[in-house]
Protein backbone atom coordinates (compact mmCIF):
# COMPACT_ATOMS: atom_id res chain seq x y z
CA UNK A 1 0.00 0.00 0.00
CA UNK A 2 1.30 3.43 -1.00
CA UNK A 3 -0.59 5.90 1.15
CA UNK A 4 -1.22 9.30 -0.35
CA UNK A 5 -2.37 12.40 1.46
CA UNK A 6 -4.83 13.14 -1.36
CA UNK A 7 -6.05 11.46 -4.51
CA UNK A 8 -7.61 13.78 -7.09
CA UNK A 9 -9.92 12.09 -9.60
CA UNK A 10 -9.95 13.73 -13.02
CA UNK A 11 -7.35 15.94 -14.69
CA UNK A 12 -9.75 18.59 -15.92
CA UNK A 13 -9.00 22.21 -15.05
CA UNK A 14 -10.57 21.95 -11.57
CA UNK A 15 -8.65 18.75 -10.80
CA UNK A 16 -5.38 20.20 -12.03
CA UNK A 17 -5.82 23.34 -9.93
CA UNK A 18 -6.85 21.38 -6.81
CA UNK A 19 -3.83 19.07 -7.18
CA UNK A 20 -1.50 22.02 -7.71
CA UNK A 21 -2.83 23.96 -4.72
CA UNK A 22 -2.47 20.96 -2.42
CA UNK A 23 0.95 19.91 -3.68
CA UNK A 24 2.47 23.39 -3.43
CA UNK A 25 1.38 23.45 0.21
CA UNK A 26 3.20 20.26 1.03
CA UNK A 27 0.74 17.41 0.57
CA UNK A 28 1.49 14.24 -1.37
CA UNK A 29 -0.96 14.24 -4.29
CA UNK A 30 -1.78 11.60 -6.88
CA UNK A 31 -3.94 12.71 -9.79
CA UNK A 32 -5.78 9.90 -11.61
CA UNK A 33 -7.15 10.37 -15.11
CA UNK A 34 -8.83 7.68 -17.18
CA UNK A 35 -7.80 9.37 -20.44
CA UNK A 36 -4.20 9.47 -21.67
CA UNK A 37 -3.91 13.25 -21.47
CA UNK A 38 -4.99 16.05 -19.12
CA UNK A 39 -7.72 18.60 -19.81
CA UNK A 40 -11.11 16.95 -19.33
CA UNK A 41 -13.60 19.05 -21.29
CA UNK A 42 -10.65 21.22 -22.35
CA UNK A 43 -9.77 18.77 -25.11
CA UNK A 44 -8.52 18.50 -28.66
CA UNK A 45 -9.49 16.30 -31.61
CA UNK A 46 -7.50 15.40 -34.70
CA UNK A 47 -9.01 16.26 -38.08
CA UNK A 48 -7.17 15.88 -41.38
CA UNK A 49 -3.84 15.72 -39.56
CA UNK A 50 -4.46 18.90 -37.56
CA UNK A 51 -5.32 19.51 -33.90
CA UNK A 52 -8.54 21.38 -33.16
CA UNK A 53 -9.98 22.69 -29.91
CA UNK A 54 -13.09 20.64 -29.16
CA UNK A 55 -14.10 22.10 -25.80
CA UNK A 56 -14.19 25.63 -24.34
CA UNK A 57 -13.07 28.27 -26.82
CA UNK A 58 -13.57 31.56 -24.95
CA UNK A 59 -10.93 32.58 -22.39
CA UNK A 60 -11.89 35.26 -19.85
CA UNK A 61 -10.94 36.34 -16.30
CA UNK A 62 -7.29 35.77 -17.03
CA UNK A 63 -6.46 37.14 -13.57
CA UNK A 64 -7.84 33.95 -11.99
CA UNK A 65 -5.09 31.93 -13.67
CA UNK A 66 -2.47 34.63 -13.09
CA UNK A 67 -3.18 34.31 -9.35
CA UNK A 68 -2.91 30.50 -9.48
CA UNK A 69 0.40 30.54 -11.33
CA UNK A 70 1.79 33.32 -9.14
CA UNK A 71 0.92 31.41 -5.95
CA UNK A 72 2.75 28.39 -7.40
CA UNK A 73 5.89 30.45 -8.04
CA UNK A 74 5.39 30.74 -11.79
CA UNK A 75 4.41 33.42 -14.26
CA UNK A 76 1.29 32.82 -16.32
CA UNK A 77 2.34 35.13 -19.14
CA UNK A 78 5.63 33.28 -19.66
CA UNK A 79 3.93 29.86 -19.68
CA UNK A 80 0.74 30.61 -21.66
CA UNK A 81 0.92 33.06 -24.55
CA UNK A 82 -2.22 35.16 -24.84
CA UNK A 83 -3.47 38.09 -26.86
CA UNK A 84 -6.41 40.27 -25.95
CA UNK A 85 -8.94 40.79 -28.75
CA UNK A 86 -10.56 44.07 -29.71
CA UNK A 87 -13.64 42.41 -31.22
CA UNK A 88 -15.31 40.04 -28.76
CA UNK A 89 -17.54 38.32 -31.31
CA UNK A 90 -19.26 38.82 -34.65
CA UNK A 91 -23.03 38.23 -34.72
CA UNK A 92 -25.33 37.73 -37.71
CA UNK A 93 -29.05 37.20 -38.30
CA UNK A 94 -28.93 37.24 -42.10
CA UNK A 95 -26.52 38.22 -44.86
CA UNK A 96 -27.46 41.86 -44.30
CA UNK A 97 -27.70 41.96 -40.50
CA UNK A 98 -24.35 41.87 -38.76
CA UNK A 99 -23.09 43.31 -35.47
CA UNK A 100 -19.67 43.20 -33.80
CA UNK A 101 -19.27 43.61 -30.05
CA UNK A 102 -16.02 45.29 -29.06
CA UNK A 103 -13.85 45.26 -25.97
CA UNK A 104 -14.46 48.98 -25.54
CA UNK A 105 -17.95 49.97 -24.40
CA UNK A 106 -17.91 53.18 -26.44
CA UNK A 107 -16.98 51.30 -29.61
CA UNK A 108 -19.71 48.72 -29.00
CA UNK A 109 -22.25 51.46 -28.33
CA UNK A 110 -21.29 53.09 -31.62
CA UNK A 111 -21.73 49.78 -33.47
CA UNK A 112 -25.09 49.17 -31.78
CA UNK A 113 -26.19 52.68 -32.68
CA UNK A 114 -25.40 52.03 -36.35
CA UNK A 115 -27.17 48.65 -36.15
CA UNK A 116 -30.27 49.43 -34.07
CA UNK A 117 -30.39 53.17 -33.44
CA UNK A 118 -29.10 55.73 -30.97
CA UNK A 119 -31.69 54.90 -28.29
CA UNK A 120 -30.54 51.28 -28.18
CA UNK A 121 -26.94 52.43 -27.93
CA UNK A 122 -27.83 54.45 -24.81
CA UNK A 123 -29.71 51.47 -23.39
CA UNK A 124 -26.65 49.30 -24.00
CA UNK A 125 -24.48 51.63 -21.91
CA UNK A 126 -26.99 51.41 -19.05
CA UNK A 127 -27.07 47.61 -19.46
CA UNK A 128 -23.29 47.40 -19.10
CA UNK A 129 -23.51 49.34 -15.85
CA UNK A 130 -26.06 46.89 -14.50
CA UNK A 131 -23.91 43.93 -15.60
CA UNK A 132 -20.94 45.47 -13.81
CA UNK A 133 -22.99 45.93 -10.64
CA UNK A 134 -24.03 42.28 -10.69
CA UNK A 135 -20.44 41.14 -11.16
CA UNK A 136 -19.08 43.34 -8.38
CA UNK A 137 -21.84 42.24 -6.02
CA UNK A 138 -21.27 38.51 -6.58
CA UNK A 139 -17.53 38.25 -7.26
CA UNK A 140 -16.14 38.11 -3.73
CA UNK A 141 -19.38 37.22 -1.93
CA UNK A 142 -20.28 34.22 -4.09
CA UNK A 143 -17.97 33.21 -6.94
CA UNK A 144 -14.69 33.26 -5.00
CA UNK A 145 -16.17 32.11 -1.67
CA UNK A 146 -17.31 28.77 -0.31
CA UNK A 147 -20.93 28.29 -1.37
CA UNK A 148 -23.24 30.31 0.88
CA UNK A 149 -26.94 29.79 1.50
CA UNK A 150 -29.38 32.53 0.44
CA UNK A 151 -29.30 34.31 3.80
CA UNK A 152 -25.52 34.11 4.03
CA UNK A 153 -25.17 35.50 0.50
CA UNK A 154 -27.49 38.38 1.36
CA UNK A 155 -25.37 39.14 4.42
CA UNK A 156 -22.12 39.02 2.43
CA UNK A 157 -23.42 41.06 -0.50
CA UNK A 158 -25.21 43.65 1.61
CA UNK A 159 -27.91 46.00 0.28
CA UNK A 160 -26.62 45.55 -3.28
CA UNK A 161 -28.21 42.11 -3.46
CA UNK A 162 -31.62 43.59 -4.27
CA UNK A 163 -30.26 45.85 -7.00
CA UNK A 164 -29.13 42.85 -9.06
CA UNK A 165 -32.73 41.57 -9.50
CA UNK A 166 -32.07 38.00 -8.32
CA UNK A 167 -35.69 36.89 -8.78
CA UNK A 168 -36.19 38.16 -12.36
CA UNK A 169 -35.50 36.00 -15.39
CA UNK A 170 -32.75 37.03 -17.74
CA UNK A 171 -35.18 37.40 -20.65
CA UNK A 172 -37.47 39.67 -18.67
CA UNK A 173 -34.59 41.81 -17.45
CA UNK A 174 -33.20 42.14 -20.97
CA UNK A 175 -36.65 43.25 -22.14
CA UNK A 176 -36.41 46.17 -19.75
CA UNK A 177 -33.06 47.12 -21.26
CA UNK A 178 -33.57 46.65 -25.00
CA UNK A 179 -36.41 47.21 -27.44
CA UNK A 180 -34.71 45.56 -30.42
CA UNK A 181 -35.39 41.79 -30.18
CA UNK A 182 -32.04 41.03 -31.80
CA UNK A 183 -30.15 42.65 -28.94
CA UNK A 184 -32.29 40.81 -26.42
CA UNK A 185 -31.36 37.61 -28.24
CA UNK A 186 -27.66 38.48 -28.42
CA UNK A 187 -27.28 39.13 -24.71
CA UNK A 188 -29.71 36.36 -23.79
CA UNK A 189 -27.31 33.92 -25.39
CA UNK A 190 -24.98 34.42 -22.43
CA UNK A 191 -27.27 32.06 -20.49
CA UNK A 192 -26.08 29.25 -22.75
CA UNK A 193 -22.54 29.79 -21.44
CA UNK A 194 -23.72 27.70 -18.49
CA UNK A 195 -26.03 25.50 -20.54
CA UNK A 196 -29.22 27.32 -19.61
CA UNK A 197 -32.16 29.04 -21.27
CA UNK A 198 -32.45 32.82 -21.09
CA UNK A 199 -36.18 32.35 -20.56
CA UNK A 200 -35.58 30.53 -17.25
CA UNK A 201 -32.12 31.65 -16.11
CA UNK A 202 -31.88 34.41 -13.49
CA UNK A 203 -31.03 37.95 -14.49
CA UNK A 204 -27.80 37.68 -12.51
CA UNK A 205 -26.25 35.85 -15.49
CA UNK A 206 -26.09 39.21 -17.22
CA UNK A 207 -22.77 39.51 -15.37
CA UNK A 208 -21.25 37.49 -18.24
CA UNK A 209 -21.48 40.63 -20.37
CA UNK A 210 -19.23 42.43 -17.90
CA UNK A 211 -16.85 39.47 -17.71
CA UNK A 212 -16.30 39.69 -21.47
CA UNK A 213 -15.89 43.47 -21.30
CA UNK A 214 -13.08 42.87 -18.81
CA UNK A 215 -11.24 40.99 -21.54
CA UNK A 216 -11.49 38.09 -23.97
CA UNK A 217 -8.13 36.50 -24.77
CA UNK A 218 -6.80 34.20 -27.45
CA UNK A 219 -4.37 31.50 -26.32
CA UNK A 220 -1.47 30.97 -28.69
CA UNK A 221 -1.49 27.43 -30.02
CA UNK A 222 -5.06 26.78 -28.92
CA UNK A 223 -6.99 26.46 -25.70
CA UNK A 224 -5.44 23.09 -24.88
CA UNK A 225 -2.14 24.83 -24.10
CA UNK A 226 -3.75 25.94 -20.82
CA UNK A 227 -4.24 22.32 -19.72
CA UNK A 228 -0.68 21.46 -20.71
CA UNK A 229 0.72 24.41 -18.75
CA UNK A 230 -1.26 23.53 -15.62
CA UNK A 231 -0.19 19.88 -15.85
CA UNK A 232 3.47 20.90 -16.23
CA UNK A 233 3.21 23.13 -13.16
CA UNK A 234 1.67 20.25 -11.22
CA UNK A 235 4.60 18.01 -12.14
CA UNK A 236 7.04 20.69 -11.03
CA UNK A 237 5.38 20.66 -7.60
CA UNK A 238 5.52 16.89 -7.27
CA UNK A 239 2.02 15.79 -8.29
CA UNK A 240 2.07 12.16 -9.39
CA UNK A 241 -0.01 11.61 -12.54
CA UNK A 242 -1.68 8.28 -13.26
CA UNK A 243 -3.05 8.42 -16.82
CA UNK A 244 -5.20 5.59 -18.15
CA UNK A 245 -6.31 5.03 -14.55
CA UNK A 246 -10.08 4.62 -14.27
CA UNK A 247 -11.37 4.97 -10.70
CA UNK A 248 -14.16 2.44 -10.23
CA UNK A 249 -14.74 2.97 -6.50
CA UNK A 250 -14.16 5.47 -3.74
CA UNK A 251 -13.58 3.38 -0.63
CA UNK A 252 -14.55 4.10 2.97
CA UNK A 253 -13.31 3.01 6.36
CA UNK A 254 -16.30 3.44 8.61
CA UNK A 255 -18.02 6.56 7.33
CA UNK A 256 -14.85 8.25 6.10
CA UNK A 257 -12.90 8.13 2.84
CA UNK A 258 -10.00 5.68 2.85
CA UNK A 259 -8.89 5.79 -0.79
CA UNK A 260 -9.85 4.79 -4.33
CA UNK A 261 -9.86 1.53 -6.21
CA UNK A 262 -8.90 1.49 -9.87
CA UNK A 263 -10.62 -0.62 -12.50
CA UNK A 264 -7.40 -2.67 -12.62
CA UNK A 265 -7.99 -3.68 -9.00
CA UNK A 266 -5.20 -1.53 -7.56
CA UNK A 267 -6.08 0.37 -4.41
CA UNK A 268 -4.67 3.82 -3.62
CA UNK A 269 -5.07 4.71 0.04
CA UNK A 270 -5.73 8.37 0.80
CA UNK A 271 -6.73 10.60 3.67
CA UNK A 272 -8.81 12.73 1.30
CA UNK A 273 -10.23 12.41 -2.21
CA UNK A 274 -11.17 15.29 -4.53
CA UNK A 275 -13.65 14.17 -7.18
CA UNK A 276 -13.33 16.36 -10.24
CA UNK A 277 -16.19 14.66 -12.06
CA UNK A 278 -19.76 15.61 -12.79
CA UNK A 279 -21.57 15.49 -9.45
CA UNK A 280 -24.25 13.27 -11.04
CA UNK A 281 -21.71 10.42 -11.30
CA UNK A 282 -21.72 9.93 -7.51
CA UNK A 283 -25.43 9.22 -6.88
CA UNK A 284 -25.50 7.26 -10.15
CA UNK A 285 -23.06 4.77 -8.63
CA UNK A 286 -20.10 5.35 -10.93
CA UNK A 287 -17.82 5.52 -7.89
CA UNK A 288 -19.42 2.67 -5.95
CA UNK A 289 -22.47 2.23 -3.77
CA UNK A 290 -20.81 3.44 -0.57
CA UNK A 291 -20.66 7.06 -1.78
CA UNK A 292 -24.00 7.30 -3.60
CA UNK A 293 -25.27 9.49 -0.78
CA UNK A 294 -22.37 11.95 -1.11
CA UNK A 295 -24.41 14.27 -3.33
CA UNK A 296 -28.02 14.74 -4.37
CA UNK A 297 -29.08 13.00 -7.57
CA UNK A 298 -29.53 15.26 -10.61
CA UNK A 299 -32.87 14.72 -12.33
CA UNK A 300 -32.59 14.50 -16.14
CA UNK A 301 -35.12 17.33 -16.52
CA UNK A 302 -32.83 19.70 -14.58
CA UNK A 303 -29.68 19.01 -16.60
CA UNK A 304 -27.97 21.78 -18.49
CA UNK A 305 -27.79 21.74 -22.27
CA UNK A 306 -25.66 19.42 -24.31
CA UNK A 307 -24.46 20.12 -27.86
CA UNK A 308 -23.84 18.75 -31.29
CA UNK A 309 -20.46 19.88 -32.59
CA UNK A 310 -18.66 19.58 -35.89
CA UNK A 311 -14.88 19.92 -35.87
CA UNK A 312 -13.73 20.29 -39.44
CA UNK A 313 -10.98 21.54 -41.67
CA UNK A 314 -12.65 23.25 -44.60
CA UNK A 315 -12.56 26.13 -47.05
CA UNK A 316 -15.02 28.96 -46.48
CA UNK A 317 -16.44 31.69 -48.67
CA UNK A 318 -18.52 34.80 -48.19
CA UNK A 319 -18.94 35.77 -44.56
CA UNK A 320 -15.83 37.46 -43.04
CA UNK A 321 -15.24 35.18 -40.07
CA UNK A 322 -13.44 36.28 -36.92
CA UNK A 323 -12.37 33.94 -34.10
CA UNK A 324 -15.82 33.97 -32.44
CA UNK A 325 -18.99 34.11 -34.55
CA UNK A 326 -22.67 33.58 -33.77
CA UNK A 327 -25.36 32.98 -36.39
CA UNK A 328 -28.76 33.50 -34.75
CA UNK A 329 -32.01 31.73 -35.51
CA UNK A 330 -35.05 33.84 -36.34
CA UNK A 331 -37.11 32.65 -33.36
CA UNK A 332 -35.23 32.13 -30.10
CA UNK A 333 -38.37 31.14 -28.18
CA UNK A 334 -39.15 28.36 -30.66
CA UNK A 335 -35.53 27.18 -30.51
CA UNK A 336 -35.64 26.76 -26.74
CA UNK A 337 -39.10 25.20 -26.88
CA UNK A 338 -37.59 22.53 -29.09
CA UNK A 339 -34.70 22.02 -26.69
CA UNK A 340 -36.62 22.03 -23.41
CA UNK A 341 -40.28 21.30 -24.01
CA UNK A 342 -40.03 18.89 -26.93
CA UNK A 343 -36.55 17.49 -26.03
CA UNK A 344 -35.38 17.53 -29.63
CA UNK A 345 -32.70 19.11 -31.74
CA UNK A 346 -33.82 22.57 -32.80
CA UNK A 347 -35.50 22.83 -36.17
CA UNK A 348 -33.93 26.27 -36.67
CA UNK A 349 -30.72 26.37 -34.60
CA UNK A 350 -28.43 29.17 -33.58
CA UNK A 351 -24.91 28.21 -34.65
CA UNK A 352 -21.66 29.20 -32.96
CA UNK A 353 -18.52 29.02 -35.08
CA UNK A 354 -15.00 29.24 -33.67
CA UNK A 355 -12.57 29.88 -36.52
CA UNK A 356 -9.39 28.77 -34.79
CA UNK A 357 -7.00 30.15 -37.40
CA UNK A 358 -8.42 33.68 -37.17
CA UNK A 359 -8.21 36.53 -34.70
CA UNK A 360 -10.32 39.64 -34.48
CA UNK A 361 -9.28 41.10 -37.85
CA UNK A 362 -9.60 39.79 -41.38
CA UNK A 363 -6.64 37.67 -42.54
CA UNK A 364 -4.20 39.33 -44.93
CA UNK A 365 -4.96 36.72 -47.60
CA UNK A 366 -7.66 34.06 -48.09
CA UNK A 367 -7.13 30.87 -46.11
CA UNK A 368 -6.92 27.75 -48.31
CA UNK A 369 -8.54 25.71 -45.52
CA UNK A 370 -9.17 26.50 -41.88
CA UNK A 371 -9.96 24.82 -38.59
CA UNK A 372 -13.55 25.30 -37.48
CA UNK A 373 -15.62 24.27 -34.49
CA UNK A 374 -19.33 24.59 -35.26
CA UNK A 375 -21.77 24.08 -32.37
CA UNK A 376 -25.51 24.03 -31.74
CA UNK A 377 -27.31 23.43 -28.45
CA UNK A 378 -28.98 20.06 -27.87
CA UNK A 379 -30.99 18.35 -25.11
CA UNK A 380 -28.91 16.34 -22.63
CA UNK A 381 -30.64 13.05 -23.40
CA UNK A 382 -27.62 11.11 -24.61
CA UNK A 383 -28.17 8.36 -22.05
CA UNK A 384 -31.89 8.01 -22.71
CA UNK A 385 -32.50 8.41 -26.42
CA UNK A 386 -30.31 7.30 -29.29
CA UNK A 387 -30.26 9.49 -32.37
CA UNK A 388 -32.40 8.05 -35.14
CA UNK A 389 -30.75 7.18 -38.47
CA UNK A 390 -30.07 10.36 -40.41
CA UNK A 391 -31.09 12.64 -37.51
CA UNK A 392 -27.63 14.12 -36.93
CA UNK A 393 -27.05 14.62 -40.65
CA UNK A 394 -30.41 16.42 -40.96
CA UNK A 395 -29.34 18.55 -38.02
CA UNK A 396 -26.08 19.35 -39.81
CA UNK A 397 -28.02 20.31 -42.92
CA UNK A 398 -30.10 22.79 -40.89
CA UNK A 399 -27.07 24.23 -39.11
CA UNK A 400 -25.01 24.79 -42.24
CA UNK A 401 -28.08 26.12 -44.04
CA UNK A 402 -28.31 28.78 -41.32
CA UNK A 403 -24.67 29.69 -41.98
CA UNK A 404 -25.43 30.00 -45.70
CA UNK A 405 -28.45 32.18 -44.90
CA UNK A 406 -26.04 34.57 -43.20
CA UNK A 407 -23.62 34.48 -46.13
CA UNK A 408 -21.13 31.82 -45.00
CA UNK A 409 -20.48 28.87 -47.29
CA UNK A 410 -18.55 25.98 -45.79
CA UNK A 411 -17.14 23.14 -47.87
CA UNK A 412 -18.11 20.34 -45.50
CA UNK A 413 -16.58 16.96 -46.33
CA UNK A 414 -17.19 13.91 -44.16
CA UNK A 415 -13.55 12.87 -44.47
CA UNK A 416 -12.43 16.08 -42.75
CA UNK A 417 -15.05 16.35 -40.00
CA UNK A 418 -15.44 14.93 -36.49
CA UNK A 419 -19.01 15.05 -35.18
CA UNK A 420 -19.74 14.87 -31.44
CA UNK A 421 -23.30 14.28 -30.18
CA UNK A 422 -24.96 14.15 -26.75
CA UNK A 423 -24.41 10.37 -26.79
CA UNK A 424 -20.70 10.94 -27.34
CA UNK A 425 -20.52 13.54 -24.57
CA UNK A 426 -22.29 11.13 -22.23
CA UNK A 427 -19.64 8.51 -22.96
CA UNK A 428 -16.92 11.05 -22.29
CA UNK A 429 -18.61 12.33 -19.11
CA UNK A 430 -20.72 9.49 -17.66
CA UNK A 431 -24.05 10.04 -15.88
CA UNK A 432 -24.58 13.41 -17.55
CA UNK A 433 -26.64 12.48 -20.61
CA UNK A 434 -24.19 14.76 -22.38
CA UNK A 435 -24.92 17.81 -20.21
CA UNK A 436 -21.85 20.00 -20.39
CA UNK A 437 -22.44 22.28 -17.41
CA UNK A 438 -23.92 20.18 -14.60
CA UNK A 439 -27.37 21.29 -13.55
CA UNK A 440 -29.05 24.10 -15.48
CA UNK A 441 -29.07 27.54 -13.87
CA UNK A 442 -32.84 27.94 -13.92
CA UNK A 443 -34.51 30.01 -11.23
CA UNK A 444 -32.93 31.95 -8.38
CA UNK A 445 -32.45 28.78 -6.31
CA UNK A 446 -30.25 27.11 -8.93
CA UNK A 447 -27.04 28.64 -7.61
CA UNK A 448 -27.75 27.10 -4.21
CA UNK A 449 -28.51 23.65 -5.62
CA UNK A 450 -24.95 23.24 -6.84
CA UNK A 451 -23.03 21.47 -4.09
CA UNK A 452 -20.15 23.15 -2.35
CA UNK A 453 -16.69 21.66 -2.04
CA UNK A 454 -17.53 19.45 0.95
CA UNK A 455 -19.62 16.41 0.12
CA UNK A 456 -21.78 14.48 2.59
CA UNK A 457 -18.97 11.96 3.06
CA UNK A 458 -16.13 13.06 5.35
CA UNK A 459 -12.90 13.28 3.40
CA UNK A 460 -14.60 13.46 -0.02
CA UNK A 461 -14.52 16.83 -1.77
CA UNK A 462 -16.12 18.03 -5.01
CA UNK A 463 -14.69 20.19 -7.78
CA UNK A 464 -15.55 21.03 -11.37
CA UNK A 465 -18.19 22.85 -13.37
CA UNK A 466 -21.09 20.99 -11.77
CA UNK A 467 -20.07 22.17 -8.29
CA UNK A 468 -19.95 25.69 -6.88
CA UNK A 469 -19.32 28.29 -8.31
CA UNK A 470 -20.37 26.76 -11.66
CA UNK A 471 -19.22 26.11 -15.22
CA UNK A 472 -16.60 27.84 -17.35
CA UNK A 473 -12.81 27.71 -17.17
CA UNK A 474 -12.34 30.42 -14.51
CA UNK A 475 -15.16 29.06 -12.35
CA UNK A 476 -13.79 25.50 -12.62
CA UNK A 477 -10.38 26.78 -11.56
CA UNK A 478 -11.94 28.58 -8.59
CA UNK A 479 -13.79 25.39 -7.61
CA UNK A 480 -10.46 23.55 -7.56
CA UNK A 481 -9.02 26.18 -5.24
CA UNK A 482 -12.08 26.05 -2.98
CA UNK A 483 -11.85 22.25 -2.74
CA UNK A 484 -8.15 22.44 -1.86
CA UNK A 485 -8.88 25.06 0.81
CA UNK A 486 -11.47 22.76 2.39
CA UNK A 487 -9.06 19.81 2.43
CA UNK A 488 -6.45 21.91 4.23
CA UNK A 489 -8.87 23.52 6.67
CA UNK A 490 -10.36 20.16 7.64
CA UNK A 491 -6.89 18.68 8.00
CA UNK A 492 -5.86 21.51 10.33
CA UNK A 493 -9.08 21.15 12.35
CA UNK A 494 -8.50 17.41 12.79
CA UNK A 495 -4.96 18.03 13.99
CA UNK A 496 -5.94 20.66 16.58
Amino acid sequence: MNRQDVVVIGAGVAGLVAALELARRGLAVTLTERADTPGGKLREVAVAGQRLDAGPTVFTLREVFEDIFDAAGSDFASQVGTRRVDVLARHAWSAGQRLDLHAGIERSAEAIGDFAGAAEARRFVRFTRDAQTIYRTLDASFMRAQRPGPLELARRAGPGILRIRPFATMWRALGSHFRDPRLRQLFGRYATYCGSSPFDAPATLMLVAHVEQRGVWLIEGGMYRLAEALAALCVRHGVQFRYGAHVSEITLQGDRVSGVRLASGEWLAARAVVANADVAALPAGHFGDSVRHAATAVEPATRSLSAVTWNLVATTQGFPLLRHNVFFSADYRAEFDDLQRHRRLPRAPTVYVCAQDRGDTAPASPLPAERLLCLINAPADGDQRLARPGEIERCAHLAFRQLAHCGLKVDRRASACVTTTPEDFNRLFPATGGALYGEASHGWRAAFRRPGARSRVPGLYLAGGSAHPGPGLPMAALSGRLAADCVLLDRQAAAS
